[in-house]
């Protein structure tokens, strides 16, 4: 299959790269800049969208960058990146003679309101509980395709993923060296939900939905079933098991909403409880259903 990847130069991008070139498929990268197995995004809204299977796109700026002041042009930037990215394909594809099959987008779970006690399905309601569920519903809204008129329809795949745990990238990277030195701790009250899910496991779901398509109109929650109870506390013990290492020296809430700022704070001391109802129905299997199996694999 011939697979059109929007920020394929990622994190994901490239551990999804690598699974579909590993099952013989033939990828293209969606990129800022020109290069080898690269389209850009300029010559997408120009020249339309080249022929493909499956379009995926996975482009959007890092919200949580610590390097980055919460400023309203940083803002922007993160709703842009994610929105405008998004606007470019599905008008590429709606206007395309020959339009892919499967249209993928990669959004996240914080389009469910946070709660430490509500459970969190595929079909629960959301979008409206602070700056990170209206950016989800804006940019979901924004891959709607036009009802297809006497040519192939393409169906599109929402997959809202939890915190994706890799070696190379990601949230993992960035936690280790505190707990390396001993200053590790959970985040908060370390009571608020900590969905996540291994970033193999993301990938080959992204792959089975490229491969097998899926009905117009399907959403996956991207999260491992053991995370609608794991809290960051049972991550925090976890990881330091894993590492041999102490956490006992919490992050002050105060200290994460100083750094990161409102809107942001509440992604790492809120979180949701997301079952992953729909995507365990549609016959997919984890390879890491839990923290145990999941660190021991990406820390060994």
């Amino acid at each position: 299959m011939k697979v059109l990847i929007g920020g394929g130069s990622g994190f994901i991008g490239q551990s999804l790269s690598k699974l579909l070139n590993n099952r013989g498929h033939n990828v293209s990268i969606i990129s800022q800049r020109p290069g080898k197995g690269r389209i850009t995004w300029e010559d997408i809204s120009k020249k339309g969208l080249p022929p493909c299977d499956a379009a995926v796109n996975l482009a959007g700026e890092n919200v949580l960058n610590p390097l980055k002041r919460w400023t309203e042009a940083f803002k922007q930037e993160v709703i842009s990146s994610r929105i405008e990215t998004t606007r470019t394909l599905t008008q590429a594809i709606s206007k395309s003679s020959n339009p892919p099959r499967s249209w993928i987008l990669v959004t996240g779970v914080g389009y469910y309101p946070p709660s430490q006690t509500h459970q969190y399905s595929e079909e629960s309601p959301g979008g409206n509980a602070d700056f990170l569920s209206r950016l989800v519903r804006d940019w979901e809204q924004v891959a709607e395709l036009p009802p297809s008129i006497n040519k192939p329809s393409t169906q599109l795949v929402r997959v809202r993923s939890g915190v994706v745990l890799g070696r190379d990238g990601g949230a993992l990277p960035s936690m280790l060296w505190p707990f390396r030195l001993c200053l590790g701790g959970p985040i908060g009250s370390g009571n608020q939900p900590f969905p996540w899910i291994h970033i193999e496991d993301l990938c080959r779901l992204l792959c089975q939905c490229i491969e097998q398509g899926g009905s117009s109109g399907d959403v996956l929650n991207a999260v491992s079933p053991s995370a609608v109870k794991d809290t960051n506390s049972d991550f925090t013990q976890a990881l330091s098991m894993a590492l041999g290492r102490p956490a006992f020296l919490p992050v002050p809430a105060l200290a994460i909403k100083a750094l990161l700022g409102e809107d942001r704070a509440p992604m790492l001391l809120e979180g949701q409880r997301v079952v992953p109802q729909k995507t365990l129905q549609s016959g997919f299997t984890f390879l890491y259903p839990d923290l145990k199996s999941a660190l021991a694999d990406l820390l060994k």
